[in-house]
């Protein structure tokens, strides 16, 4: 149920390119985006969908990943994701960027959830060169800011949750059989 598919959804690095994530799941992401809740109920993030192998190729590149991981490839060669969902904030409805952020967030979970049901995975991307993906998306700057990318795709990689190590760093990690780690803290160390 919900805690399954919370517990599913990771921030998958590599992706099986032979089965694209299909544009009905797109828009099924997109339909929980748009029943999310928005603050005010003002409702200022617009999506632009990134599909096909020419277009996800082109756009990688303006993308950064894992940055606790920097002598690591990813997404290796060969596994990028096969779809990208570009939230943007309309300017012309909102002109505070930083208002929404809540927004933004809310929305990226409901449609990472909507992709796990539906047996795909993704990875939130904060780290994008804004201006570089307006231009290369020939968005109107003056109406749409891009907020966040999020990667989608079959998901071709483990990743396990494991207990924060006895010096507390939550930094992920790979084995050397490329396994991802991720550290996560104690439910009791949480309740303040």
């Amino acid at each position: 149920m919900l805690q399954d598919l919370i517990l599913a959804n990771r921030s998958y690095r590599s992706y099986d390119m032979t089965q694209p994530i299909p544009h009905e799941v797109l828009l099924a992401a997109l339909e929980a985006a748009r029943f999310s809740p928005s603050s005010v109920n003002l409702q200022p993030l617009r999506f632009r969908l990134i599909e096909g192998e020419e277009a996800c190729a082109a756009f990688l590149p303006l993308t950064g990943w894992a940055r606790n991981l920097p002598n690591i490839q990813l997404p290796p060669a060969g596994h990028a994701p096969t779809a990208y969902i570009v939230i943007c904030q309309d300017l012309t409805v909102a002109p505070n960027p930083t208002r929404f952020n809540r927004d933004v967030g809310i929305v990226a979970q409901s449609m990472l959830l909507a992709a796990v049901e539906a047996g795909y995975g993704g990875c939130m991307i904060g780290n994008f060169r804004a201006e570089a993906v307006a231009e290369q998306l020939q968005l109107d700057p003056q109406r749409y800011l891009p907020q966040l990318v999020v990667a989608l795709g079959k998901p071709d990689e483990e990743i396990h949750l494991v207990d924060l190590p006895a010096d507390g760093k939550t930094n992920y990690y790979r084995d050397e059989e490329n396994r991802h780690f991720v550290p996560k803290r104690r439910l009791q160390d949480l309740i303040i």
